[in-house]
């Protein structure tokens, strides 16, 4: 057997693999106080609430994580995980931060199919996920919805 007739390890999902409705769960990450401060150093956000531990100005209880970090840390599971290989572009995002992250949280994602729609090119589609961001605890700490270019199985004109 070629190389090329070897299943990828991996792989994300080719758009005509998924269906409307079609839900999925992925993996969790805890946040860690390193992943707190290489994100804030990198990005620039250095908010008082985010570097001084001892601020007592702030509304959440313990080391808050900044929104981006939370999405970031998402995103990167599904690009692992659904998109990876076979995602062509994100085209959108409508994100809603609804409860605190805080270091030491450990978070994962329910995620829901909810549009695909064919393009006239190469058989590519556009898809539309809504993904719900849980902590620990089962509590829901940011919803969004994705809207992704997805590419077609590369042996069918689907």
């Amino acid at each position: 057997m070629s190389a090329d007739e070897l299943p990828t390890l991996g792989r994300g999902f080719y758009w005509q693999e998924l269906k409307l409705g079609q839900r999925f769960q992925t993996f969790r990450r805890t946040i860690t106080e390193a992943d707190i401060i290489n994100f804030i150093n990198t990005t620039g956000m250095l908010e008082t609430i985010f570097t001084d531990t001892t601020f007592r100005g702030g509304a959440i209880k313990g080391r808050p994580v900044p929104g981006g970090l939370t999405y970031g840390l998402i995103e990167g599971i599904l690009m692992q995980s659904m998109v990876q290989g076979t995602g062509l572009a994100l085209l959108e995002v409508h994100k809603k931060i609804v409860g605190p992250v805080v270091a030491g949280d450990t978070i994962g994602a329910e995620v829901e199919v909810v549009g695909i729609r064919r393009t006239a090119k190469s058989g590519r589609a556009v898809v539309t996920s809504a993904v719900s961001v849980n902590n620990q605890r089962g509590a829901e700490v940011m919803r969004y919805i994705a809207v992704r270019l997805l590419a077609g199985k590369p042996d069918s004109r689907q």
